[in-house]
């Protein structure tokens, strides 16, 4: 499905991601992990075709595609970690995708469906404006949006960061059912790392730009916490914490073989 060939992207003169090579399947579920800054939602943006890389190419099913190119357009949508929705009713939010698409059927079961999928009652939500809704029901809301497409590739940054946690489940809930019901290619940017262990055939790790070798996946990123006795520790969240002598900044990584 995706083919990546020295690719490298730079933002105001500063390269942010650099993959030498990279191969991602049809049908995948695909976890992307690192600090902030890691290049994980400038990885996501080029693989949904919204920007180009700097230098290298992105192909799709064999294709190199240009951003917001028809060939991509309704195969693949990005959820960003921040809603966006427009200034109008839930109805038309959802099935404002289905109407530029030009389906000729009824949207109104095809919204209904969408809604459904993401824990949401068509005649409680379908008219309510835009500004009536809660963050967890507004991510909710821009995920049904991309989920009445029934889209090939579904990416998501970051899907359940500042949300409450049944939102957070439906949204889990609502990708993976679609990878099961339409074959639908999942990768997923977060720091949910539990999620992310339990339901992707693979995760990637990024550090600063970089996809870091299958041997250097163990890092614990900083700040680290100073225990006033030469030593520095993190816990981990399995409760867990890790001892280890200071190291030179707040903000450097260990890594444990």
């Amino acid at each position: 499905m995706y083919k990546i060939h020295s690719l490298e992207h730079i933002y105001a003169e500063k390269t942010v991601l650099q993959v030498e090579q990279l191969e991602i399947p049809q049908g995948a579920i695909v976890g992307l992990s690192g600090p902030n800054g890691s290049g994980k939602s400038t990885l996501l943006k080029l693989l949904g075709i919204i920007e180009k890389p700097s230098r290298g190419e992105v192909l799709y099913n064999g294709f190199s595609v240009g951003p917001f190119s028809k060939q991509a357009r309704f195969q693949i949508t990005l959820l960003p970690q921040e809603p966006i929705l427009m200034k109008r009713s839930v109805f038309n939010n959802v099935a404002y995708g289905l109407k530029l698409r030009g389906e000729k059927k009824p949207f109104a079961s095809e919204v209904k469906k969408a809604l459904l999928r993401v824990g949401l009652a068509f005649d409680e939500f379908a008219q309510r404006p835009w500004y009536a809704l809660s963050g967890g029901e507004a991510q909710r809301v821009a995920l049904a949006a991309r989920l009445a497409l029934e889209p090939k590739v579904l990416l998501l940054d970051e899907p359940t960061a500042a949300i409450d946690g049944a939102s957070a489940q439906l949204i889990k809930d609502a990708a993976f059912n679609a990878r099961n019901q339409w074959g639908t290619s999942l990768l997923i940017a977060s720091h949910d790392h539990p999620w992310l262990n339990e339901v992707c055939d693979d995760v990637l790790h990024l550090f600063k730009g970089r996809l870091m070798d299958k041997e250097n996946e163990n890092i614990l990123f900083g700040p680290w916490q100073d225990l006033g006795n030469g030593n520095t520790g993190k816990r981990l969240p399995d409760g867990q914490e890790i001892h280890t002598p200071k190291p030179p900044h707040s903000e450097a990584a260990a890594m444990m073989k």
